[in-house]
C-alpha cells in the first residue's frame, strides 16, 4: 500500500469519526445514589430505558458504599453510559469553603473512586457561589481556578468533565454565583445548562412557553462561539414543580415532549438529560415510547478499571 494510499485512508477516517462525534447524541436521566443501589428499582430504570432508546444515566457519588461499584457495573453491562454527577459546593459555597483547598481535596476522591468504578464522565454541579452571596466579578474568577484545577486531574485519568450552570447563564454572567461561560470556555469539556422553564422569573409566563423558553437559552448560549469549544447538554425538567400536583399526567408529557423538541431543534447541541428529584420518569418513558424522537448515540462506554 502507497504511501498516499494510507495517508488517504487515514484521513477519510479521521473525518469519518470528527463527523460522528459531532452528530452523537445523548439521551439521559439523573439518577440518585439511593435509587442506584436497590437491585429492583434499577432494573426497572435499565429496562425502561433500553426500551425508549435512553442511552445515558447521571447518577450521583455522595457516600462510599460497598454496593455503588456492582450497581455501576450493571448499568455499564445494559450499554449504557454513567456520567457520575458530584455536588461540589452544597448550596452554593461561601468564601471559606470555595478557597479551601482540603474540601476540594474530599471532592476529588469521591470522582477517583467514581472512576475507578467506570465513569465516561463526571460532572460537577453547584460549582458555584451561593446565590445569596452579593455580585462581585471576581466570583466568576474564583470558581475558574477551580474548575481548571478539578479539569486537569480529572484528564489527566482520560475522562472529560461537564459543568451544570444556571439557565440565565446561556445569556449573561451571574456575578452573584460567579458562573461566566464564555470565561470558563477553555477549562470543561461540557456544559449542562438547567434550563427548566419553572426556573426563569416570571415563572408563570415561561413555564407556559417551555419550547420557546428552552430553544431560546440554547441558541442564547451556542450563538457565543463562533466554533463550540465544549459539548453541551440540556437539563430539562419531568415536570413544572411549581405545578406539579395540579397537573394531569397528559399535560406533564406535553410539557416534555415540547422540551425535548426544544433541544432537538437547536443548533449544536448535544442532547438532554433529564432531571426529576425522586427519579420518578413513567411520564418521560411514555413520551419517548409514542412518540419518534431523535436516536440516542449507543456507542461502546468506557470500560471499568476495577
Amino acid at each position: 500500500m502507497s504511501k498516499l494510499w494510507f495517508k488517504l485512508i487515514s484521513s477519510t477516517f479521521i473525518l469519518f469519526s470528527f463527523i460522528s462525534s459531532a452528530y452523537a447524541w445523548d439521551k439521559g436521566i439523573y439518577i440518585t445514589q439511593y435509587i442506584l443501589e436497590q437491585p429492583a428499582k434499577l432494573d426497572y430504570l435499565i429496562r425502561e430505558a433500553k426500551a425508549t432508546g435512553i442511552n445515558t444515566f447521571v447518577i450521583d457519588h455522595e457516600y462510599y458504599s460497598s454496593h455503588y461499584a456492582p450497581a455501576i457495573a450493571k448499568v455499564k453491562a445494559a450499554g449504557i453510559k454513567n456520567v457520575v454527577r458530584i455536588v461540589v459546593f452544597s448550596d452554593g459555597g461561601n468564601a471559606k469553603q470555595i478557597h479551601s483547598l482540603e474540601h476540594r481535596e474530599q471532592k476529588y476522591k469521591f470522582i477517583h473512586d467514581a472512576i475507578l468504578a467506570g465513569a465516561d464522565a463526571v460532572q460537577l454541579d453547584y460549582i458555584r457561589y451561593s446565590s445569596k452571596e452579593p455580585a462581585n466579578p471576581q466570583h466568576a474568577k474564583d470558581i475558574y481556578q477551580i474548575l481548571k484545577w478539578f479539569k486537569a486531574k480529572i484528564n489527566a485519568e482520560n475522562v472529560p468533565m461537564e459543568i451544570d450552570i444556571f439557565g440565565e447563564v446561556s445569556y449573561y454572567p451571574s456575578m452573584h454565583i460567579g458562573q461566566d461561560i464564555e470565561m470558563f470556555a477553555d477549562s470543561v469539556d461540557g456544559v449542562n445548562p438547567m434550563v427548566y422553564p419553572s426556573h426563569y422569573w416570571p415563572y408563570q409566563k415561561y413555564s407556559a412557553e417551555p419550547y420557546k423558553t428552552i430553544n431560546n437559552s440554547l441558541n442564547a448560549l451556542v450563538g457565543k462561539f463562533d466554533d463550540m469549544p465544549f459539548k453541551v447538554h440540556a437539563f430539562i425538567e419531568a415536570a413544572n414543580y411549581h405545578y406539579v400536583k395540579k397537573t394531569s399526567n397528559a399535560e406533564k408529557q406535553k410539557y416534555l415532549l415540547q422540551e425535548i423538541r426544544a433541544v432537538e431543534d437547536a443548533k449544536g447541541v448535544s442532547g438532554w438529560y433529564v432531571w426529576s428529584a425522586n427519579n420518578v420518569y413513567d411520564n418521560l418513558f411514555q413520551v419517548l415510547k409514542n412518540n419518534k424522537t431523535k436516536s440516542a448515540d449507543f456507542s461502546k462506554t468506557k470500560t471499568a478499571q476495577k
